[in-house]
């Protein structure tokens, strides 16, 4: 059987709408009690057909009653720096600084646990979702990684399932385990607890 998740975008939809809105998948059944979290990846060259798809999911689930809350990481970061006061330091310094340096400027001012957790942790408490999307994924790289994103979404999104949107692989094999490739070149690290939706059955 061919690999949904390499069949047309339409299909993909079809799937993807079909599972979202089941309630086996917003009661969580079938993860064996494993936390909720699911990646949707895509080849990095179909970033804005699945950036369509993605709305056009967003707005039919919403309209059709199951109701869906969107994590933009890279929207998110642009509004914490600017919140405290870091984003025209850093736009003015970016092509005077070398790059780690200025990986490490944005690490500082976007720490994963202290500041970009608690602001997802408070738009979670003050929404009222079935599922949340997570996508920016590409766009927040090196300086915010996916595996820690979920890592550190473990203690604050079991409630729900979370889908994060994937521009790469997620690749299962007896030898290297389960890892992310991040635009199907940068191993981004193992990750073993999210399940690929697009082999979720209902």
């Amino acid at each position: 059987m061919k690999d949904r998740q390499y069949a047309s975008i339409n299909e993909r939809y079809e799937h993807l709408y079909d599972v979202m809105s089941s309630q086996k998948f917003k009661n969580k059944e079938g993860l064996g009690n494993e936390v909720p979290f699911f990646i949707c990846p895509f080849k990095p060259k179909e970033y804005e057909q699945i950036d369509k798809m993605k709305t056009q999911l967003f707005n039919k689930l919403n309209e059709m009653g199951t109701s869906v809350l969107e994590i933009n990481l890279y929207d998110l970061a642009i509004e914490i720096l600017k919140e405290n006061g870091d984003f025209d330091f850093l736009i003015d310094e970016e092509t005077n600084m070398q790059k780690d340096r200025f990986k490490e400027e944005l690490q500082s001012n976007l720490n994963l646990e202290t500041t970009l957790m608690e602001e997802i942790a408070s738009i979670m408490k003050s929404s009222n979702f079935d599922i949340m999307f997570i996508s920016g994924v590409g766009e927040v790289f090196p300086y915010i990684r996916s595996h820690n994103i979920l890592n550190n979404l473990q203690k604050v999104a079991r409630k729900n399932p979370t889908v994060m949107f994937y521009p790469g692989d997620y690749k299962h094999s007896l030898e290297k385990g389960t890892s992310l490739e991040l635009f199907e070149l940068l191993r981004d690290d193992k990750y073993y607890r999210a399940f690929n939706i697009y082999h979720y059955e209902i």
